[in-house]
């Protein structure tokens, strides 16, 4: 089925661009809504709030998979939220089930981010394992650009190194929307923001990611 992702405007797409066609796991047309619509007028329309981009990619995905354990919501009260490093750690007993289900509640927090790639490689088994049945594209590490490992990429890289891709036809439709003011810079009102702000985020065609 044909969808158009319509949002208050287009990452490098032109300044009257809010709106773009995706049909399977493809991008089938970017441009205005009123062109995107009167093309398909059969397609089912999306609309959100902010700016549209491609989907990100984590380049420290592998950091964030392998050596932090995200901890599951019912382990709040003892282990808090956010991920454990270091001699926190250390102090988990971690086998591999429980590194799989690590995995797999980071997975969605980085599709939480807007994240659609990830870079390995990826050298625990059930790891492996969560992010093959995830979806989420798998790129080679980017060399020369250490950062710390974190969930908002904005924060740690340039905005050129974190895009997957962009938002053409033809091109893979991995896409994200940000709920930012579009009446900034794009690079500093997602720095300033950050990926939390994301609203959807689109993998390969699919919702994967919506906030509700």
């Amino acid at each position: 089925m044909l969808t158009i992702h319509a949002a208050d405007a287009v990452f490098g797409a032109g300044p009257r661009c809010d709106a773009v066609a995706v049909d399977g796991g493809a991008i089938a047309g970017v441009g205005t809504l009123e062109r995107m619509t009167a093309a398909w007028p059969q397609a089912r329309v999306r609309r959100w709030p902010g700016l549209m981009t491609p989907g990100l990619v984590n380049h420290q995905a592998a950091a964030l998979l392998e050596a932090a354990y995200h901890p599951d919501p019912r382990e709040a009260d003892e282990l808090g939220t956010e991920p454990l490093t270091g001699d926190a750690l250390a102090a988990l007993p971690m086998d591999d089930a429980r590194w799989g289900a690590s995995a797999r509640r980071g997975l969605q927090r980085m599709l939480q981010h807007g994240t659609t790639a990830v870079a390995g490689p990826f050298r625990r088994t059930p790891v492996r394992t969560a992010v093959a049945r995830s979806g989420l594209r798998v790129c080679a590490p980017r060399e020369g650009h250490e950062a710390a490992a974190t969930l908002d990429v904005f924060a740690v890289q340039p905005l050129s190194a974190v895009l997957g891709g962009d938002l053409a036809e033809g091109r893979p439709a991995d896409l994200a929307v940000f709920d930012v003011p579009v009446d900034e810079l794009p690079a500093r009102a997602l720095r300033l923001h950050g990926a939390g702000t994301c609203l959807a985020t689109v993998l390969a065609g699919r919702l994967v990611y919506r906030r509700r």
